[in-house]
């Protein structure tokens, strides 16, 4: 892949150590995170005017502070203050990346690296599944550390190299709705949103004119060869099977919402429509009373229904339910609603009320209110909210996504665009059935993709 230069010469070198940190994020968590940090120190040195002037990174300053705030009364304060570093040092990361991402180029260009990197993982795991491939592989100490149990952790569920298969999920969810994205550019090139329209000036004022007919195609901004269209379908049926395979059915929703996504932003009916057919079967085999369930079940595959049904699982303990964390996590919440508990503290708080250790609440949102309070929750979920907002309201504006996009190929820079806001909003999603961010790997992914949006968000209305 050749060298791709920054709009700013000045952040060149930050921009070429970025792109191979998220190339070896994946497979090693000290390498991959290291250098995006070096890289977020060196931005913030050459460009600190900039990063401290805006007003989303201020309100990430308050929240530091109310974390603080939160650990100095925590009811275990050395568990809270090792939770920290789950949060602060990534809003430190996201401000210099969201700095150093301007323009919709960069952003194809990580979405190439995150899907190339997904493929050695994704064969990895199919090894694991298929061919009895396990082990321990550890280089240098922790500069490569990977455990790779046979059939998956835990058995029959793929996890490669994570330490868990949601974790692995919750990764796939994020590569394969980026080649979801990049599959359409290289076959259909960028096309037009149903959704949004065709903005053009008449008389001095803007109209919405709504497309009726079907969506025209316009060239790709850069011709694809045959090779890479090929790598891309594979790469992107692989992310598709092995994210099936991680038996995740918060990532299988996921994938789903992402599919709708797609097939609504591009006008996509048959899609809509295969979709629609494919879950619903899936649903009914589940759920419907016979004797529809029972035909359904004669061609849907019990693997989807019966882990739908959760049969699969049928002897849980009560304490292992998602529901009982969730009710525990919110009598917590109002037991301290404006500081918390301290950040880590869910567990040992669990367990003696239980007597079973849960790691985290299952629920982000239920986790933050009941270890830090209310107001740091809300200010979280706030701050992220408003960058997918204003991304969102990006997308749907007339104007080019940046000063170096072309008409002709604002429509592949869209597309690009809202890979990223449905990776994130997929993340997000998952937040509220399962919390991943304590494996750095999966955090840093995260903000990666929130600090793309809103680095595009910036140079795009001239806030940079």
């Amino acid at each position: 892949m050749p060298s791709q230069p920054h709009p700013n010469a000045q952040l060149q070198t930050h921009w070429n150590v970025a792109q191979l940190s998220v190339l070896l994020l994946p497979f090693s968590s000290l390498l991959g995170s290291a250098g995006l940090l070096l890289v977020a120190i060196g931005v913030w040195q050459k460009r600190f005017q900039h990063v401290v002037r805006r007003p989303l990174n201020w309100g990430l300053a308050v929240l530091s502070l109310l974390l603080l705030l939160s650990t100095a009364l925590a009811f275990k304060q050395i568990d809270a203050l090792l939770g920290l570093f789950n949060f602060l040092p990534f809003f430190f990361v996201f401000a210099g990346l969201s700095e150093l991402i301007q323009t919709p180029a960069q952003l194809r260009r990580l979405a190439w690296l995150l899907v190339i990197s997904s493929v050695p993982v994704v064969a990895i795991g199919l090894g694991q599944q298929f061919f009895g491939l396990a082990g321990h592989v550890q280089i240098l100490w922790i500069l490569v550390d990977w455990s790779i149990d046979p059939t998956g952790t835990p058995p029959g569920r793929m996890a490669s190299i994570f330490f868990y298969a949601n974790v692995l999920a919750s990764y796939l969810a994020i590569t394969l709705t980026l080649s979801l994205g990049l599959w359409i550019e290289a076959f259909f090139g960028g096309q037009r949103s149903v959704v949004s329209g065709q903005w053009s000036a008449v008389s001095g004022q803007l109209q919405l004119k709504t497309q009726n007919s079907k969506v025209k195609t316009s060239p790709p901004s850069t011709p694809h060869s045959l090779l890479t269209r090929l790598f891309i379908t594979i790469a992107m049926f692989g992310n598709a099977i092995a994210l099936i395979l991680t038996n995740s059915r918060n990532a299988w929703a996921i994938a789903v919402f992402a599919c709708l996504a797609y097939a609504l932003y591009l006008g996509w009916r048959w899609l809509l429509l295969g979709v629609g057919v494919v879950v619903s079967s899936a649903l009914g085999a589940a759920f419907a009373p016979p004797p529809g369930r029972d035909w359904l079940r004669a061609i849907v595959p019990a693997f989807f229904w019966a882990r739908l049904t959760d049969q699969l699982y049928t002897d849980r303990p009560v304490a292992q339910l998602r529901s009982t964390q969730w009710h525990f996590a919110w009598s917590l919440a109002q037991q301290r609603p404006l500081t918390g508990w301290g950040l880590r503290n869910f567990s040992p708080l669990y367990q003696a009320q239980m007597q079973y250790f849960i790691g985290h609440p299952h629920n982000l949102l239920l986790m933050l209110s009941a270890e830090t309070g209310f107001p740091s929750a809300l200010l979280f979920f706030g701050l992220v909210g408003w960058v997918v907002v204003q991304g969102s309201l990006l997308l749907y504006d007339q104007m080019p996504l940046s000063i170096s996009t072309t008409s002709h190929h604002d429509g592949n820079d869209r597309l690009v665009y809202f890979s990223y806001l449905v990776a994130f909003t997929g993340c997000a999603l998952f937040s509220f059935l399962d919390i991943t961010l304590f494996d750095v790997r999966i955090n840093l992914l995260g903000w990666l993709l929130l600090a793309a949006i809103a680095g595009v968000v910036y140079q795009g209305k001239g806030k940079g």
